[in-house]
């Protein structure tokens, strides 16, 4: 129902009811035209016929030529233009008669001219002049009209000239049945042609609605076709595309301007959050130390004790707390660069196998003291592709964390590190086990936030600061790689994948 009632709005039906409504203004103007004048028109051109023939008939008989025939044009004259002719001496003698009807019928009328004025009539006379009158008239044997030239030669005969004239009501009733028939012909030739006309003409205009509204959806792909034709349509395309073509520009220059906004505001924005959550974390995380060497400096102050040795535990707790404050800090803006996308790394090729290496060799008296078994279970070279700083961090934060929490499990106290090669995803895996007790289920996820520690490790002696798997998790993200943790039968082993080094 919609697409029939935007069909009646489409300029091709307007164009082709317009043509049809043209066509029947015509068509009655003509029937109208028809009826008005037709009759007047119809004696006026019998009447101008009837003037021609007089006009040759005289000239015949007032310079005779001995090479004309006069009998001979007369009797042309009259049968090819249906005309009855009689022409008479001076003395009423018939000259020529090229119908013997109508000779007895010119006695009669010239009775009544003679007998009745009335015969002159401004209804029945057409024509008057010195010499010739033409009127109308009618026989009354057969009831026909005719139209009569009652005219004198230059030679003193008299001529009569009658032409039949048919039902001028007939002749109306059959030009306008004529008209209708041309009329329908019309219509139906003209509806086909204004078919095929309309729709080359309305065809590019379609084309230009169709483009327009693309761009009113932004959508500039499509393009008018310039023909070869130089006019307004052509013209109109022309534009289009023009204007088409500097909206796309000016879009596509708006829509990066409005990128790189976002990306200004959303830079300011995560700056701030960084602020602000830097300001929360060390505010919260600092008021333990502070406290403890507000407490230790009051009671140096106070002399609260005065032996050497005392003094020198105070001044070794400020201290050692004042270096944790220090590294508290340092790990809580390096985790806000990493988070906030401010940290480059310089990425390289190195062997991940040499670095697991020498970050257990750094922690050989840790490991030592208690008396953990240490595996290595990886080729002698795995190449990889990152930053061996950040992933070295990566790697110290699992090893100690496997040395603080490892426990003895069948008379052994284990840590594992194994390296695997994934060739299927071009990915190596590194992974750190321990022996010892399983995390919490509801703790798994919890243990990479910021400042969170399980219950068993709630304790300063340790020196950690709670930082470390966040970090973790901040440069896996940076990678786009997986880490993450699950509980085994003796323990827990921790895990984290680096891209491989494709020239390997």
């Amino acid at each position: 129902m919609e697409n029939i009632k935007n069909g009646f709005k489409s300029i091709r039906f307007k164009l082709f009811i317009t043509l049809c409504l043209a066509v029947v203004i015509i068509i009655a103007f003509l029937i109208i035209l028809n009826n008005i004048v037709l009759e007047t028109f119809y004696l006026y051109s019998k009447q101008k016929d009837l003037m021609n023939v007089y006009q040759s008939i005289n000239s015949y008989y007032t310079n005779p030529n001995s090479n004309i025939n006069i009998e001979l044009e007369l009797e042309k004259a009259a049968v090819n233009n249906n005309f009855d002719i009689i022409i008479k001496s001076d003395s009423g003698i018939n000259i020529y008669t090229s119908n013997k009807d109508f000779s007895s019928t010119i006695g009669k009328i010239t009775e009544i001219e003679t007998s009745a004025s009335s015969w002159f009539s401004p209804k029945t006379v057409l024509y008057k002049d010195d010499n010739i009158i033409i009127r109308r008239t009618q026989d009354s044997k057969n009831g026909l009209n005719f139209i009569l030239l009652s005219g004198n030669l230059q030679n003193g005969y008299i001529v009569y000239i009658r032409i039949p004239i048919s039902s001028i009501r007939e002749s109306v009733k059959i030009s306008n049945n004529f008209s209708y028939l041309i009329g329908g012909i019309a219509i139906i030739i003209g509806g086909f042609v204004v078919l095929v006309i309309s729709k080359k003409f309305t065809k590019p205009i379609v084309e230009l609605n169709d483009i327009a509204k693309r761009m009113s959806r932004l959508d500039f792909s499509k393009k008018y076709r310039i023909s070869d034709t130089d006019d307004e349509i052509n013209e109109l395309g022309k534009n289009m595309n023009i204007v088409s073509e500097k909206l796309e520009i000016t879009i596509q220059q708006l829509k990066q301007t409005n990128i790189e906004l976002e990306k200004d505001i959303e830079k300011k924005s995560k700056i701030d959050e960084m602020r602000k959550q830097f300001i929360s974390d060390v505010s919260h995380e600092l008021k333990t130390p502070i406290a403890i060497i507000q407490g230790y400096a009051e009671g140096l102050k106070e002399n609260v004790n005065t032996d050497p040795e005392s003094r020198d535990l105070y001044a070794e707790v400020i201290l050692d707390e004042a270096n944790k404050m220090d590294r508290l800090v340092k790990q809580l803006l390096e985790l806000m660069k990493l988070e906030y996308g401010k940290r480059e790394f310089n990425n390289q090729k190195f062997n991940i196998v040499e670095l697991v290496q020498e970050v257990i060799r750094k922690s050989n008296i840790m490991y030592e003291e208690q008396k953990i078994s240490i595996e290595l279970d990886s080729p002698k070279e795995v190449y990889v592709f990152a930053d061996d700083f950040y992933i070295e961090q990566v790697v110290t934060n699992y090893f100690t964390n496997a040395i603080k929490h490892v426990k003895e499990i069948n008379g052994q106290k284990k840590i594992k590190i194994s390296i695997k090669q994934m060739d299927e995803i071009n990915k190596v895996r590194i992974s750190v086990y321990n022996t010892g007790d399983k995390i919490d289920e509801e703790d798994l996820n919890r243990i990479w936030n910021r400042f969170y520690k399980v219950d068993s490790s709630r304790n300063r002696s340790d020196g950690g600061t709670g930082i470390g798997l966040s970090l973790v998790k901040a440069i896996m993200s940076n990678y786009n790689n997986n880490y993450g943790v699950f509980n085994t039968e003796n323990g827990v082993e921790f895990y984290f994948e680096l891209d491989k080094e494709e020239n390997n």
